[in-house]
């Protein structure tokens, strides 16, 4: 595939023929739902309800459709509250160092919405505000 379109040759013409060579090489057949219709409305905003049903089958929130210049900082409000629940201290630096390395992952690649602002946590201050919220 093309990443960035031809000088001289329309947006259209450009789009079609990449869906015309990925139906070629089959890159469309056997996808999960392939033949089967979307729901039908039940009267509110249908594609924001299909929205909602597609996550719950998915099992995801709506945070994972977030870019991550939005999504990481509300990970961060809502870490006490996520580490309150956690009993063992090597979890909490486990839950704390992956967020740590999908802030890192997000300042490596390019930038989507919002500027991400976000820098990696201490891990020794998280866990020493979560001991301290035990006691």
């Amino acid at each position: 595939m093309t990443k960035r379109k031809p000088i001289g040759a329309s947006f259209g013409s450009w789009v079609d023929r990449q869906i015309a060579t990925a139906q070629e090489r089959g890159d469309f057949d056997n996808l999960p739902g392939a033949g089967k219709p979307l729901p039908k409305p039940t009267g509110r905003d249908s594609a924001t309800e299909w929205v909602q049903r597609r996550l719950k089958e998915e099992d995801l929130s709506a945070i994972d459709l977030l870019p991550p210049s939005l999504a990481l900082p509300r990970e961060i409000q809502d870490l006490p509250a996520k580490l309150a629940k956690v009993r063992a201290e090597r979890r909490v630096r486990e839950i704390v160092e992956d967020l740590n390395a999908r802030i890192r992952d997000a300042h490596r690649r390019p930038q989507s919405g919002p500027p991400l602002t976000v820098v990696p946590l201490d891990v020794e201050e998280t866990v020493e505000e979560w001991r301290a919220g035990r006691g």
